[in-house]
């Protein structure tokens, strides 16, 4: 099949994704669709792969620059041809694009629709041979969607200007209403509608009251160590603090915010994407058009306004099909600065804004599986008992013995309190506050007041949100009044048990994340996979592409998992095209062969190959849609013959760092500590850098001569920036990348210390 033959190729890819055939088969029959995938489903190769598999040129409609370069750059090195057409480009670049357009070369043109209404480019498609439109983040045509663009609006006008050519709207967010709003105003003719599960099987989530913001960010970051990570907070200020704050006990982060200059937030996101930095604190200004597969964790550290919100913005995590965490930390207040928003709002539909916090606050508070939650909201069904990938099915949060006791001893405090309060109050009567508010209504008189003295108040705060969202008590009125629920007669009269939850002791909940983290890596041999990620790091930043486009953290892993010994075995390795392995294959084999040679680790492990996953994503399909931490949880590794030895070189490994540091410490050089802890050289140069952030060090000796690095700070200096590439070039290729990145961080270590 043709189809099948374009994504093996070109994208390594063995088979569809749920949904993506019939998608594909729409463009390549010329027939108008509307998709709805999630965030890393395979949306974009359902109009790359016909592309490629059609003649003439398929037009890409796309909202944001950084969004059209990065998929430039990723198809271009899958070996497709592909441009743009933006502002970020001069005259000379454009004219460029546009005589290679007129060659016929081109497969996909990528463009904006401000740029795409204009006379003057209607015109020069016209004659161009334009097989089909693909409308991507199609849900901002709608007025009805959660970020409506009034310049999408404007694109109704391709059905008149180019009769015959299929238009194809891709989007990951859309309800009913802007589904609907899609096709009228796209002018779709007998549109197929394709909707795919809005679940996330990869993703695990949790959610938790904010206690200490610091601790909670620190323990997630701690379990994702040089790994990606995006950290949303619900103000600017918030954002500057805490990217402060992680940056002074040692993590690298830095914030992206609209009240920064633009200049700085595209250098910010740059780094991010270079991983030059391993997390981003930000509000939700940043995201849109983040084609970034490898973040292994989205933090909240506030409640969002919406679940539509949390999706999009969690969604980020896992692209690549691997498993990744999303962390809500919440407290009331922000839904009470949400509620306020709302109300002093002076347009828009209250009452469905207040409807979408609210569900937004059940979720937060609710006892019910999250991915459940998620999918029913979005009007899908949850066939799963368990999802075994949120904090409720994990086991993370205890079930309370006493429930019945508890929720009658709530509901009865209500009541006595003539159902005229909210939580926060309830909670502390029940407690038994001596504040002046509770004595002043004489509630310390109340044969409730103190009934939970035991507990601590969040904890009671807790129970009373978890039964709202069992019906058991209801919100009412501008200030929330609890009120008895439809359920709550019968609970009072012990005719039912509610289910209430409290966390599990933090040692134990972190054993658990820790336990399933491991299970994450079954099979992988983490050092060499560390050793492949920097080399990613240095292939991609002398091609200036983001770093997952070489290769994704999936592919890696399978290659730490198989140790392939020819090219014909890295082939074979899912996410492994022919344009990719021509151009990074010999480079990658070259650094399986040394580490194995080095650590005496066999090749060609296949035993403990996990299967491939789908085109486009690693996340399991819909007949199966068990996590792939579930999958190899119940897979034993396979041992090679030489099960004593590998046993030997994993507790060897373990060691390695701390005993490279003892070196660095007594003045070994980099070849030196290689050779006594064989170990590849780029391994070691890892461990170095590592050492001078942790160390603080500004003196490059033994490492770098003084010259060396002199001639690296005058080239930051010149360049105003310490991004790799940029100095590389600067330096004529005359210093190598191994060099400058250990010059970066003594020189990083110097100026703080001056800042100091």
């Amino acid at each position: 099949m043709e189809l099948l033959e374009a994504l093996n190729r070109h994208w390594g890819y063995e088979s569809f994704r749920p949904n993506q055939e019939d998608a594909m088969a729409c463009v390549m029959d010329d027939r108008d669709s509307v998709v709805v995938l999630p965030t890393g489903g395979g949306k974009s190769l359902c109009y790359q792969a016909p592309a490629v598999c059609r003649s003439g040129l398929a037009i890409v409609i796309s909202p944001l620059i950084s969004l059209m370069k990065d998929q430039v750059d990723s198809l271009r090195t899958s070996g497709v041809p592909a441009a743009f057409i933006n502002s970020s480009q001069s005259d000379h670049e454009r004219r460029q694009v546009a005589d290679t357009v007129r060659s016929g070369k081109l497969r996909l043109l990528y463009i904006a629709p401000e740029r795409l209404v204009q006379q003057r480019t209607i015109d020069f498609l016209k004659s161009s041979n334009v097989t089909f439109f693909a409308i991507d983040e199609a849900h901002c045509i709608s007025e009805w969607g959660h970020d409506f663009r009034p310049e999408y609006r404007s694109l109704k006008m391709l059905r008149e200007q180019f009769p015959g050519v299929a238009l194809h709207a891709y989007t990951a967010t859309a309800t009913e209403q802007v589904r609907a709003d899609i096709v009228r105003q796209l002018g779709l003719i007998d549109s197929e509608m394709l909707v795919g599960s809005f679940d996330r099987p990869n993703l695990f989530f949790r959610t938790e009251r904010m206690d200490d913001r610091m601790a909670q960010v620190r323990e997630v970051l701690r379990r994702h160590k040089r790994e990606s990570g995006i950290i949303y907070c619900t103000s600017r200020k918030a954002v500057d603090e805490l990217s402060e704050l992680l940056n002074a006990q040692g993590f690298r982060t830095l914030p992206y915010h609209a009240g920064m200059d633009a200049d700085a937030r595209s250098r910010n996101q740059e780094a991010f994407i270079q991983e030059s930095v391993d997390t981003i604190v930000a509000t939700v200004a940043f995201g849109m058009g983040i084609d970034k597969s490898n973040v292994r964790y989205v933090i909240h550290c506030g409640m969002p306004k919406s679940l539509e919100n949390y999706q999009q913005e969690s969604g980020r995590a896992g692209r690549d099909g691997l498993d990744a965490d999303c962390v809500l930390f919440y407290s009331m207040a922000d839904y009470a600065r949400w509620k306020s928003n709302i109300d002093g709002a002076s347009a828009g539909n209250r009452e469905a804004s207040h409807h979408t916090l609210r569900a937004m606050v059940d979720y937060c508070t609710g006892v019910r599986c999250r991915h459940r939650s998620l999918v029913e909201y979005f009007g899908q069904d949850f066939d799963s008992e368990s999802c075994n990938a949120c904090d409720v099915c994990a086991g993370e949060l205890d079930v309370v013995d006493d429930a019945l006791v508890i929720g009658q001893k709530i509901l009865s405090g209500v009541v006595r309190q003539g159902q005229r309060y909210g939580g926060e109050y309830t909670a502390m009567v029940l407690k038994g506050s001596r504040d002046q508010r509770v004595r002043g209504n004489g509630h310390d008189k109340l044969s409730t007041w103190g009934i939970l003295e035991d507990q601590p108040v969040q904890t009671i705060r807790d129970w009373i949100e978890q039964l709202v969202s069992q019906d058991f008590l209801l919100r009412t009125g501008e200030y929330s009044i609890l009120n008895i629920g439809p359920r709550g007669g019968d609970l009072l009269r012990g005719e039912v048990i509610p289910t209430l939850l409290r966390a599990s002791d933090s040692q134990v909940r972190l054993n658990k994340q820790v336990a399933r983290q491991k299970t994450n890596w079954e099979g992988v041999d983490r050092d060499l996979f560390d050793e492949l990620r920097i080399l990613r790091h240095d292939l991609a930043a002398q091609a200036g592409v983001p770093a997952y486009i070489v290769f994704t953290d999936e592919t890696l892993r399978q290659f730490a998992r198989i140790r392939p010994s020819t090219l014909a075995g890295m082939r074979a390795v899912h996410g492994v095209g022919d344009k990719r392995l021509a151009d990074y294959g010999d480079a990658f084999l070259a650094c399986i062969t040394e580490y194995c040679r080095l650590s005496g680790t066999s090749f060609d492990n296949t035993e403990v190959r996990v299967p491939s996953s789908n085109a486009g994503s690693g996340v399991a399909d819909a007949e199966n849609s068990v996590s792939r931490s579930s999958r190899m949880a119940d897979r034993k590794p396979s041992r090679q013959p030489d099960d004593e030895g590998r046993k030997t070189a994993s507790k060897e490994s373990s060691s390695t760092k701390p005993a490279a540091f003892k070196l660095f410490r007594e003045g070994h050089s980099v070849d030196d500590v290689a050779a006594r802890l064989k170990r590849a050289a780029s391994t070691v140069r890892g461990y170095l850098c590592e050492f001078i952030d942790q160390e603080g060090l500004t003196d490059p000796d033994p490492w770098l001569s003084a010259d060396e690095l002199s001639r690296v700070e005058i080239a930051i200096k010149e360049c105003e920036s310490d991004r790799l590439k940029p100095i590389f070039e600067k330096l004529g290729g005359e210093v190598s990348y191994d060099t400058l990145r250990i010059a970066v961080c003594l020189l990083r270590n110097r100026a703080e210390a001056v800042a100091e």
